[in-house]
């Protein structure tokens, strides 16, 4: 059980905000338009943000000062001044993403415009802390050894994601007791930091996948969207009205610990319905050997029977939790992405989508279904760009306290 927290849950709402508090939102405000609108101009922002021309004027010249913006060719030939367009500076900044997973570690370094700069990926059998922060260490000396020194001095830290508690599922991919009870008293972002001698900001593994589908989705972007993620097990998360839904301790969007029925009317996890670890278990029983490495290079052809099974297994699952998360949640949109080969994820979406429509009405609506965009490194991106968001973007600016945090 948890300590209850020491700090009353309004005392940080009664404070006032400074004046430079105030000329840092609108900072934000104006970077976040040149992000979202590629190539916006001067007065298109003034207009969108509210904020005078000459306001919107100062802050461009501070930021582009900053090399966070760039300017693009002056359009001519159009009514009124000629427009001078403003994009975000690809080399203005950069986060590394760490997504220590259940049976793989993945390292991203991104720039601040979303574009990939590498990656590394490991697989095991489960995460062990005896080695695994040591090797994600090696990673990002690998990726960071190819940037420039100015460019390294523009890195805003680490986005890290992990699932919200490694606790008992590791024993389902034989972990030893020793193992769990060494995660289970571990601090995770902290212990990176130490390692790494750099900013760590932890986010759930499920909450930054959500946010990568957020941010991949075409404008205009819905209120409310859920995601889930098919992996080892099943990663979820859910963002409203443009925050992540986190709750105190970080894991309010943890979908995979849904309980649902499966086709026995037995009520289990979604963890272990809908999962990749409960396709392998099937495909053992069925005297297939067990599938070994990145699941998208499994032979999936060779074991067809057993994946028709699981799919409709983990759909008749998945529709259960979309509108479990709806009820809790009222999300427009509910993506589904993971681990796998595009073609088994469409299938998986298909089979969601029929068994979603075999349940009555109950809800005012039904959220649209449909494939995530995040990719099957959704994780590790997601992780990256809210370090990022956090730390440029975001109004809230003071969610990531790199001091605090490391």
């Amino acid at each position: 059980m948890r300590d209850l927290p020491e700090q009353d849950v309004f005392e940080p709402i009664v404070r006032g905000i400074t004046q430079s508090g105030v000329r840092l939102a609108n900072e934000r405000a104006v970077l976040s338009l040149i992000a979202g609108i590629p190539g916006v101009s001067n007065a298109d922002i003034a207009r969108r943000s509210g904020l005078g021309p000459q306001t919107t004027a100062r802050i461009l010249a501070e930021l582009e000062a900053r090399d966070l913006i760039i300017r693009g060719e002056v359009l001519r030939g159009r009514r009124g001044q000629p427009a001078t367009p403003y994009h975000l500076n690809p080399q203005g900044g950069f986060s590394l993403g760490v997504e220590i997973g259940w049976r793989h570690v993945e390292v991203l370094l991104q720039n601040i415009a979303g574009q990939p700069v590498g990656v590394t990926r490991r697989c095991h059998q489960y995460p062990n802390p005896d080695t695994v922060f040591a090797e994600v260490a090696a990673d990002i000396e690998t990726l960071l050894s190819g940037l420039p020194n100015e460019h390294r001095a523009r890195l805003a830290g680490i986005g890290l994601s992990t699932p919200g508690n490694f606790g008992p599922l590791l024993a389902h991919l034989g972990a030893p007791e020793c193992v769990i009870d060494d995660w289970a008293s571990l601090k995770i972002g902290p212990r990176l930091a130490a390692e790494t001698d750099l900013p760590v900001l932890w986010v759930n593994d499920g909450s930054a996948a959500a946010w990568r589908e957020i941010t991949v989705l075409p404008p205009p972007r819905p209120k409310g969207i859920a995601s889930f993620f098919v992996g080892t097990f099943v990663g979820g998360g859910v963002v409203s009205e443009g925050s992540l839904v986190e709750g105190p301790y970080g894991n309010a969007g943890d979908l995979g610990a849904i309980v649902v029925h499966d086709r026995t009317g037995k009520p289990a996890y979604l963890h272990l319905t809908a999962s990749l670890h409960a396709l392998n278990l099937k495909a053992i029983d069925a005297g297939y050997a067990a599938p070994a490495g990145s699941p998208r290079k499994w032979d999936w052809d060779g074991m067809a029977p057993v994946v028709s099974e699981w799919l409709d297994d983990a759909g008749h699952a998945l529709a259960q939790a979309v509108l479990t998360t709806t009820a809790m949640t009222e999300v427009d949109v509910v993506t589904i992405n993971g681990d796998l080969p595009e073609s088994i994820l469409s299938r998986l979406v298909e089979t969601t989508t029929g068994h979603l429509e075999q349940f009555p009405v109950l809800l005012p609506h039904r959220p649209r279904l449909t494939t995530g965009l995040g990719g099957p490194s959704s994780t590790s991106f997601g992780a990256a760009q809210l370090l990022l968001f956090r730390r440029h973007f975001s109004r809230a600016w003071d969610l990531f306290d790199p001091e605090q945090d490391k």
